[in-house]
């Protein structure tokens, strides 16, 4: 069995809905495209020429809050979450659980959304994008919302949120060249997840999950920069962080982290704890995004990371100790956990 955690997915009666409320948007002429993206049953038979595999469906961009206004974006939740849900129910073989999507330019139907689609449909999630409209997730307007997730004791999926009106440059008004799409979804992860720790999120949830999409972005192939800090070079010492002092943190910065490991290098020598395999299942499994586990005690993260991860004991039960094909089946074991809520 695979199971592709993190999997995007677009109901052809929502994809025709966005016609009415945003025409002329790029997704309206690249979607089409990509058939899988939208057709059930192109995306079934995509799926049938890999055996075993199972995808966990959340919405596809664009995030409500940019499509409508707040007394919008609830009506186009509860349609995308329903869809998602039937899809769930008539394909459970394929589809064994979804991540609902949430209006977040409006909180309180974010909240009730939330408790709908995890006590009525089942959602094993939500996911948020990296901002909302421009608005860190930081904001405190946004906290109730990592509370409700802390109380379902379920995960959020985070997704990068940049597009060509993010200039590379100050003297610019857009980026060029894709930048903000190659390099700034990486960057757009990186940002929001270290903005969550400098607000101290997780020292207020320290039982907060978080999927991070696209292994964590920036944060594992930066982690000596990032305990290094500019400050730390003219203001600190080997031992003393002054922004995270200044932040009040409990923990040094790469602490909130753990579980944040590139392959193959990094792997190797940490295991596969943490990781859950996802890959862009349009196209085809496996295409080598791993989503990770952010915040949390480091012990606890070791041992229980985001959604129940895989343990060093995982691993022997998997048949073997750390390597390509052990840590394959942890992932799978990890994955199944979240899916049957052990």
């Amino acid at each position: 069995m695979m199971i592709d955690i993190f999997n995007h997915f677009m109901p052809k009666a929502y994809l025709d809905r966005l016609g009415t409320l945003i025409p002329g948007h790029v997704v309206l002429t690249a979607f089409p495209r990509l058939k899988t993206l939208w057709d059930v049953d192109a995306r079934l038979a995509l799926i049938e020429k890999f055996d075993g595999l199972q995808q966990v469906l959340s919405l596809a961009n664009p995030p409500l809050e940019l499509i409508a206004p707040p007394d919008k974006t609830p009506e186009l939740a509860r349609m995308a979450n329903d869809a998602l849900a039937e899809l769930c129910r008539r394909h459970a073989d394929r589809f064994p659980a979804f991540v609902a999507a949430l209006p977040m330019n409006n909180i309180d139907a974010t909240l009730a959304e939330i408790d709908r689609a995890v006590n009525d449909l089942g959602a094993r999630g939500v996911q948020l994008f990296t901002n909302v409209g421009g608005k860190p997730l930081s904001a405190p307007e946004f906290r109730p919302i990592f509370r409700r997730m802390v109380a379902h004791d379920l995960p959020v999926w985070l997704h990068p949120m940049r597009g060509p009106n993010f200039p590379d440059y100050a003297s610019e008004q857009t980026s060029e060249a894709e930048i903000w799409f190659s390099f700034g979804w990486p960057y757009e992860t990186s940002a929001c997840v270290t903005r969550l720790i400098y607000s101290r999120l997780f020292d207020e949830l320290p039982a907060l999950k978080i999927i991070t999409h696209h292994m964590g972005g920036m944060i594992p192939y930066f982690a000596g920069k990032i305990n290094l800090g500019f400050r730390r070079i003219f203001f600190g010492t080997p031992e003393r962080n002054p922004a995270a002092e200044d932040a009040g943190l409990k923990k040094p910065v790469m602490d909130y982290f753990k579980g944040q490991e590139p392959p193959p290098a990094v792997r190797a020598a940490h295991g596969a704890e943490g990781s859950l395999g996802a890959g862009r299942g349009e196209r085809a499994p496996g295409a080598a995004a791993v989503t990770q586990s952010a915040g949390g005690d480091p012990q606890i993260s070791r041992r229980r990371p985001c959604l129940r991860a895989p343990r060093r004991q995982d691993l022997r039960e998997a048949g073997g100790g750390p390597g390509a094909g052990a840590d394959a089946r942890v992932f799978q074991a990890a994955s199944r956990r979240l899916i049957q809520n052990r």
